[in-house]
């Protein structure tokens, strides 16, 4: 007799529970997502994108709110950039369409069967997912301007957390999106392993992005509109 013969069904399952998943198991996670996002519908893409850009602008405003309480001080962004975080909770854990996971998710579908029906699917995805998040990051920041004429102090932190982006010429914006973008994408396939840490691994990784002032261009959109809105 073994050493695992003499195991109860409790030890065995303990073990199982502690094993990480194999990277062929994770591939599947992900492709069958892909194939589930590529054949929703048009509407339901839609929608689901306009809450991904108005959960995802929380990110710039939590950041602003904190931004605004603390002195002007050098370890300030260690602490304000906890608020950058929060958006990408509420959209990673909420399910919603964000333009920048879809990178990854939908593309597995693609590799595993590069068909042209399938490429139209991405294109058809990808055209929606970015346009809907586009609207959303618009409306938040239009509401942003709103709420700011009540508390002109919040909108003052938001412009002045909103500018650094803006100053990046546009090789800039696109040399640190590219990190950013590897963020998130190892964000997306890490999760399926997260084994209830989905929360902390999303918090970690994306604060990394906000403390390096790595670009993300949907909520970099909401920085944008809400500077294009004053002026």
């Amino acid at each position: 007799m073994t050493a695992s013969d003499q195991l109860d069904t409790e030890d065995q399952n303990d073990i199982e529970e502690h094993q990480r998943l194999k990277a062929t198991v994770v591939y599947e996670i992900i492709r069958r997502q892909g194939i589930e996002e590529l054949e929703r519908p048009k509407t339901s893409l839609w929608w689901s994108g306009v809450a991904a850009g108005i959960a995802i602008s929380t990110s710039v405003f939590c950041e602003a709110f904190i931004h605004s309480h603390l002195p002007d001080v050098p370890w300030r962004p260690l602490i304000e950039n906890f608020g950058y975080c929060v958006g990408f909770v509420i959209v990673i854990l909420g399910g919603f369409q964000l333009f920048t996971e879809q990178t990854v998710t939908a593309v597995l579908p693609v590799l595993a069967k590069p068909t042209s029906g399938n490429f139209r699917r991405t294109a058809r995805l990808w055209s929606i997912v970015f346009a809907a998040n586009m609207a959303g990051t618009f409306f938040a920041a239009l509401l942003g301007i709103v709420v700011g004429w009540v508390d002109p102090g919040l909108l003052e932190a938001a412009l002045e957390v909103s500018r650094h982006f803006a100053e990046n010429g546009p090789f800039a914006i696109f040399i640190l999106g590219m990190p950013a973008g590897f963020f998130i994408a190892a964000l997306v396939w890490i999760l399926p392993t997260s084994r209830a840490n989905e929360f902390w691994l999303i918090v970690l990784l994306t604060y990394m992005i906000a403390l390096g002032d790595l670009t993300h261009v949907v909520a970099g959109s909401t920085e944008v509109f809400l500077l294009i809105l004053v002026g």
